[in-house]
């Protein structure tokens, strides 16, 4: 057991329009790639609507069942959130899914006060999340 440190900003990098579910988050992560556990905790849907993919008890430890393989080197210290789209580099984000990323953001602020608020790209040599 960690303790919470991150909260990873990630995108799906799918063209603007396309609705990704979990089924096809799993998919990508668990039977392309072969990992062990999804990339993400929560993904923010094309209508700002919020999916729990790994449950999540609040605290500031990050327990076993609730890494995700987000960023290699960060699973046990992160939360990772997804949103929909992204792809091709660019901000593809809805006004929806603004308001609830922005919301998730300042929740998770509130809830760990310590908790560093990153972009994928801060971590690793990504162009995730598309925005700045």
């Amino acid at each position: 057991m960690s303790k919470l440190k991150y909260l990873v900003i990630h995108c799906t990098d799918t063209p603007a329009g396309r609705k990704v579910s979990r089924k096809d988050i799993e998919q990508w992560h668990l039977v392309d790639r072969g990992w062990s556990k999804v990339g993400y905790s929560d993904m923010i849907h094309l209508d700002g609507s919020l999916e729990n993919l790994v449950p999540f008890n609040q605290d500031n430890n990050v327990q076993y069942f609730e890494i995700t393989n987000g960023v290699r080197g960060f699973y046990d210290l992160a939360r990772h959130i997804v949103y929909v789209g992204g792809g091709s580099g660019e901000d593809t984000r809805t006004w929806e899914q603004e308001k609830t990323l922005e919301s998730y953001v300042k929740y998770m602020l509130l809830r760990h006060p310590t908790i560093k608020v990153v972009g994928h790209n801060q971590l690793s040599n990504k162009a995730c999340p598309s925005f700045n």
